[in-house]
């Protein structure tokens, strides 16, 4: 582990333990599609963070590539 990566372990973890699990009472005070949001992150919103993190680091290290000028040809 690098760090770079620590801010995307960072999210991942606070969204995953933190919302999931330590901060689910105050969560689950909303609703989010009738779900109690706390419920909600726990087993979707993780999931969902950890996808948008893929496509950022993707996106990054796509930039990096290019600054470097060892893209992949498509």
């Amino acid at each position: 582990m690098s760090v770079q990566e620590l801010p995307e372990y960072a999210i991942w973890f606070v969204v995953s333990f933190g919302c999931g699990i330590l901060f689910v009472e105050q969560l689950d005070q909303f609703s989010f599609f009738g779900f109690p949001l706390g419920f909600w992150f726990a087993q979707q919103g993780s999931i969902y963070t950890f996808l948008i993190l893929i496509f950022v680091y993707i996106g990054l290290m796509n930039r990096l590539d290019r600054k470097y000028n060892v893209q992949e040809e498509e």
